[in-house]
């Protein structure tokens, strides 16, 4: 079984910055691909980025492509998403997202992971 916890969300001004972790607990040795997904109200749940445990391959949304950036520790037991110039757009909850398989480039489809935080919060004010 593997836990996921997120943190780092708030509210900031467009133009502005946040920083969200996410700490993997329990069988981590069995996930080979980290993610960020978002969902905002009334919208359904999108993908936002991913990396992989091989290479450490990194994907992207077009949304935030350039402005997004995902990182993990050497542990791979921290995984982080690092927000610029953050937009109204891009206002919903957050969740962290784990999955057991491996893919070039790394999975997007919210069926391709396996475990699943709580989410948490981000508000983008114009």
């Amino acid at each position: 079984q593997v836990r996921l916890r997120e943190s780092g969300g708030g509210s900031v001004q467009a133009g502005g910055s946040l920083r969200l972790s996410c700490a993997a607990s329990g069988h981590t040795g069995t996930l080979y691909t980290l993610g960020w997904f978002r969902q905002a109200p009334g919208k359904e749940r999108e993908f936002v980025a991913a990396i992989t445990w091989i290479g450490r391959r990194t994907e992207y949304s077009d949304s935030v492509r350039g402005r997004f950036s995902v990182s993990t520790d050497s542990s791979w037991t921290q995984l982080y998403l690092q927000m610029d110039k953050l937009k109204p757009d891009d206002t919903a909850v957050y969740y962290c997202a784990a999955g057991r398989s491996d893919s070039s480039p790394p999975n997007v489809g919210a069926h391709e992971y396996d475990y699943w935080g709580q989410g948490t919060q981000v508000t983008v004010s114009s």
